[in-house]
């Protein structure tokens, strides 16, 4: 049988690669996306990298294209790619936390243009390759700042619209048997998290595979058409399909209060 096909946009670090690797390790044939080779070289042997800016359109056309083109088939989407995260510090400022009037107008446009509109323009694409096989998988990588306020404006707002997206474009899929899901997961030892790690308290944090290990989990639910439009919990999935995180913990379901 032919080998179910994922995609992971914004995958050369982080929640991304840990989602890639565990998909390839559940015999997926993953393609990743990324704006650094050097970076997607872990796939090598695994899967296949696609150098893809996700604020390009022409690019990522390109991108499905080749997967079209090879594969013929998507099963699983995840919208991983992310902007705004970068240079939080400017002219030796913090300026992430900075209330909305002092914001740098180019991080509310950089977390839509390369974050909600990415995550849009990828499914787009993406959704007709379901459609015709009347099955499929898109997963929106999002967080609990859709729900509460963490970090600044722009971030909240974007990642709401995150989730909106999610259950606007599941009602649409529904009758065509395609899931559409919001992913939210807890503290993530990434690279950036872990630069920073004496400052933080890591006892409850997660790996980036275990939020990978939930995705895996979702493909192969039968009925996760029952879960299309929700927003979920990584770690909440674990207690329910009973997978552990990579060192074998099981990290605690955050509730609104804890973030």
């Amino acid at each position: 049988m032919q080998k179910r096909v994922a995609v992971v946009t914004g995958a050369s670090r982080g929640v991304g690669k840990g989602v890639a690797l565990e998909l390839c390790q559940a015999g997926f044939m993953v393609y990743i996306t990324g704006r650094s080779a050097a970076d997607m070289s872990y796939i090598q042997g695994k899967g296949a990298a696609i150098l893809c800016d996700h604020s390009d359109d022409q690019q990522v056309e390109r991108m499905f294209a080749q997967v079209s083109q090879e594969q013929g088939r998507i099963d699983v989407l995840v919208n991983n790619a992310w902007g705004g995260y970068e240079n939080m510090v400017e002219n030796g400022e913090f300026t992430w936390s900075r209330p909305f009037w002092q914001q740098p107008l180019w991080r509310w446009d950089s977390m839509f243009q390369a974050g909600v509109r990415a995550a849009y323009v990828a499914s787009r694409l993406a959704a007709p390759f379901m459609l015709s096989q009347r099955s499929g998988l898109i997963v929106n990588i999002s967080f609990w700042s859709a729900q509460k306020r963490i970090g600044n404006v722009a971030y909240g707002v974007a990642k709401a619209a995150t989730d909106k997206l999610t259950s606007d474009m599941a009602a649409e899929l529904k009758e065509h048997n395609v899931a559409a899901v919001s992913l939210y997961p807890g503290l993530v030892r990434t690279e950036k998290i872990m630069a920073a790690a004496q400052w933080l308290d890591l006892s409850n944090s997660e790996s980036p595979e275990f939020a990978g290990r939930a995705v895996v989990a979702l493909a192969n639910d039968g009925e996760v058409m029952r879960k299309s439009g929700k927003v979920l919990i990584v770690a909440a999935l674990a207690h329910e399909y009973g997978f552990t995180d990579i060192d074998g913990k099981s990290p605690r379901p955050l509730s609104m209060a804890d973030v």
